[in-house]
């Protein structure tokens, strides 16, 4: 039992638990030490002192002394509680949920407790435990609705949709009356409750509720978008011809309204004729809207296409729109779609069009020179790319409107697709110069000036627009605004320069954000259900579970494997760039460079330090937008990060999470099996091969790990364990004969794939992996490669890349390659 206080105390007592509720920590800490002054062993008071030590950063502190009062009052359910508290503050979900069960058995009763661990169920996905909670707590107090409400999404959740609608349904029954319009909360559950029925599959019944339900609800295009859907799905053609004409007649820029219309009429994909005269009428309707004249050049074909196209192209050639290209190139997967696009915004530079485009001499040329920005960009793309003629029209565009940053955006650009990074990023730095105050440009600028491996640069740049004096300056605030572009494009600047150290800082910043958007959605779980925003809310839960396969966070993860396998293959990079190639050397160079890397290091920490210190004063008061007092990052270098001791283990934090939530990405198999390769988890790495099989059984990467494993497998460094041994050989069986021999294997995966530069360089790769006897032939068809028309210079780099890893010569191969890309910057050896 608690320990008893007198009324005095007790009412302290009171006072520091408002104090907490009140964020008036300081008031609360005075105040528990006169209770606890009098009453030391008090287990309630020290673990309310310990809450708010919590809340001010001491968490070792806090958790010292919640222990004690564990200790002093094991039987108090407020010292379970705080316990439990403590742990939710340090993100240790699972001995929360054990600390608040412990409380609830001494109070049951408590809601507190119940909620907070009702809360936690729900972020850890226990719908079961959630259900269980959700139950207890609508009993407690059957009148709120967000119990009942939060009881159904636990079932919907869990997939029990019965359930789901069965609850909100025996609510709506305790009602006395029927509530007003303008109750948005009840409107919310009227849609969440037929969302369920819809995906029950019983569209009659939910557009049987919707009629009759619907008129009441205040999102009133939600209710007409779901009318129209379950009509079209229900076979009501009419009816659902009459929806989706009065959803277009509110928005009729909507595409995906266009295609409910069309398939509610029953006008079929082919018939263009009745496709084009069905836009026509809502281009009538419209005449200033754009999707109706932009959707029929997906589908026309011949000359209906060309006199469509060309109506379309000068209307926005003589409006200036800079996005015209961006809005058309999707047509380019066609040819001839292309080349007519091409011939005629030829035609109208070449005058063709002149007097259709206006008489004045201003509109000619605002005409003209929004043709040779659409040629610019035409030719600078990847399907039709002919960057001579990008530059010469770039440079005309530029000529007769020098001020426009789209046009030196675009020159820029070109300089990168031309494979020089140095010009990409002066003329990126060019068009930020002419509009300082564009957030946009300035961004682009410290992109190129990253992928060209100048991170001082690009910061400079970017803390023109960054809070600059929170606590870590420019690097500081971007982390706060969680600006994930940026950090990934930073770490992977740093392991191209092979600067791990500060790579795996970035790596680490951009995986603390995703994990900080896993947990923000702790608040949604009461403050949804407070606010009755019951539909964001489930989507917002459901796009949580996946939050991983995101392309950023599967960009950042691959290059953090990729750091911590080079980690792990050459321990002597956690010294800095200048150890790299130490192999190559005898010992006592090898010593000297790694002596200089050292000294490299600690020179770059002092700088740090003395960075930190000059900051000291203002990092005191610094705070975060949200007010919360910030402490100075202690490893800003990332020093301790690059000196672990177990690299592929800590790789193993970004892996997991792609193979389990991107496991069709074939990179994330390929390097997934780099990893278990290493470990020497057998088992696990033939599963990545598998799946990397089933994705693509040609891919190059795949066919070196192929080679790689049957040696490993054939003359293994330790035997395996039996069992696992069975296990492994009948799987990769399926995927190595074992009829043929490796040199068989290679040889055959050459002859199907002579026409690839990078299947070319796998198999060659895989030839010196074999034979190192072969390096001099191996060399000579590496540099036979560059003779392809169709190579790509992505492809000639991998090339140059395979020769630096073979210990030979590049001059020959970074020669030739120049002669065939001159505008290059990426084979000019230093």
């Amino acid at each position: 039992m608690p320990q008893p206080l007198n009324p005095k105390d007790q009412s302290l007592f009171r006072q520091v638990v408002r104090n907490f509720e009140l964020k008036q920590y300081k008031k609360g800490i005075k105040t528990a030490d006169q209770v606890l002054k009098k009453n030391p062993n008090h287990g309630d008071t020290q673990a309310m002192k310990a809450l708010i030590l919590s809340h001010l950063g001491q968490s070792e502190e806090a958790f010292a002394l919640g222990k004690e009062a564990l200790r002093n009052d094991m039987k108090s359910h407020i010292t379970w509680h705080v316990y439990g508290l403590l742990y939710r503050q340090e993100k240790n979900y699972e001995e929360a949920i054990k600390a608040y069960r412990f409380a609830l058995r001494i109070e049951p009763e408590s809601a507190p407790i119940q909620r907070d661990l009702a809360l936690l169920q729900m972020q850890m996905r226990d719908f079961q435990g959630y259900i269980t909670s959700r139950t207890a707590m609508l009993q407690a107090h059957p009148a709120l609705r967000q119990n009942w409400t939060a009881l159904a999404i636990a079932h919907h959740l869990s997939g029990d949709l019965e359930e789901a609608e069965k609850v909100l349904t025996t609510y709506e029954e305790t009602l006395k009356g029927t509530p007003s319009v303008s109750n948005m909360e009840h409107s919310e559950a009227t849609l969440y409750k037929n969302t369920i029925i819809a995906e029950t599959g019983n569209l009659e019944r939910a557009l049987e509720h919707l009629e009759k339900y619907g008129y009441r609800c205040t999102d009133v295009l939600a209710v007409m978008e779901m009318k129209a859907d379950y009509l079209l799905r229900l076979g009501r053609k009419s009816e659902a011809e009459q929806a989706y004409t009065a959803l277009l007649e509110r928005n009729p820029e909507n595409s995906i309204y266009y295609d409910g219309l069309i398939k509610a009429k029953g006008v079929a994909e082919d018939d263009h004729k009745a496709l084009k005269a069905l836009y026509d009428e809502w281009v009538e309707k419209n005449p200033r809207g754009d999707s109706a004249r932009r959707i029929p050049l997906d589908f026309l074909e011949g000359e209906d296409f060309k006199q469509a196209v060309d109506a379309y192209l000068q209307r926005m050639l003589k409006k200036g729109v800079p996005s015209l290209f961006a809005n058309i190139k999707s047509l380019y997967s066609n040819p001839s779609k292309r080349d007519v696009v091409q011939a005629l915004v030829e035609g109208y530079v070449a005058g063709n069009a002149a007097q259709a485009n206006g008489s004045s001499e201003s509109k000619d040329n605002e005409f003209l020179v929004s043709s040779y920005y659409f040629l610019a960009q035409h030719y600078n793309y990847e399907l039709s790319r002919d960057l001579t003629k990008a530059m010469e029209y770039v440079d005309k565009a530029i000529e007769l409107s020098p001020k426009s940053v789209e046009y030196q955006l675009t020159k820029a650009r070109t300089w990168k697709h031309y494979g020089n990074t140095i010009k990409a990023a002066e003329e990126m730095e060019k068009a930020r110069l002419l509009d300082e105050k564009d957030r946009y440009i300035n961004t682009k600028a410290a992109k190129y000036q990253l992928r060209n491996n100048e991170n001082d640069k690009a910061l400079e740049n970017m803390s023109k627009f960054t809070r600059n004096e929170t606590v870590g300056g420019a690097m500081g605030d971007l982390h706060e605004m969680q600006c994930v572009w940026y950090l990934t494009e930073d770490g992977e600047a740093y392991l191209r320069q092979k600067k791990l150290a500060l790579a795996l800082k970035r790596f680490h910043g951009v995986f603390n954000i995703f994990d900080t958007w896993q947990e923000d959605q702790f608040d949604f779980h009461s403050f949804s259900l407070r606010k009755g925003m019951i539909r964001a809310y489930v989507d917002m839960v459901r796009w949580e579970d996946r939050l991983r396969e995101h392309p950023f966070y599967t960009r950042m993860a691959v290059s953090a494997i990729k750091a911590y396998l080079l980690l792990h293959d050459q321990p002597d990079l956690a010294y800095g760039p200048i150890a790299d190639g130490a192999e190559g050397l005898n010992d006592e160079e090898r010593k000297k460079a790694l002596k200089k890397a050292k000294r490299e290091q600690q020179r770059l920490e002092k700088v740090e330090a003395d960075k930190r210190e000059a900051r000291k004063a203002a990092a005191a008061n610094a705070k975060s937008i949200d007010g919360e007092v910030k402490k100075e990052d202690s490893d800003p270098l990332g020093n301790t990060l690059v000196q672990t001791k177990e690299p592929l283990k800590d790789a193993m934090k970004f892996l997991t999470p792609l193979l389990n939530l991107d496991s069709q990405n074939i990179e994330a198999q390929t390097l997934g099996f780099e990893v278990y390769f290493r470990r020497n988890k057998h088992v696990l790495a033939v599963k990545c091969l598998a799946a990397a099989h089933a994705i693509d059984p040609s891919n190059p990467t795949l066919h070196l790990q192929l080679l790689q494993f049957r040696k490993a497998l054939d003359t293994p460094s330790e035997p395996l364990d039996p069992k696992i041994a069975e296990v492994v050989n009948a799987e990769f069986e399926k995927l190595f004969p074992k009829s043929q021999t490796l040199e068989e294997f290679n040889d055959s995966f050459l002859t199907a794939n002579k026409n690839s530069a990078l299947h070319v360089q796998a198999a060659l790769s895989g030839r010196q992996f074999l034979n190192k006897d072969s390096a001099t032939q191996n060399e000579k068809d590496l540099l036979a490669t560059l003779d392809s028309v169709d190579i790509m210079m992505s492809e000639a780099m991998a090339g140059l890349d395979l020769l630096n890893k073979w210990g030979s010569d590049k001059a020959a191969y970074a020669e030739k390659a120049l002669k065939k890309w001159p505008e290059s910057s990426l084979f000019k050896l230093d």
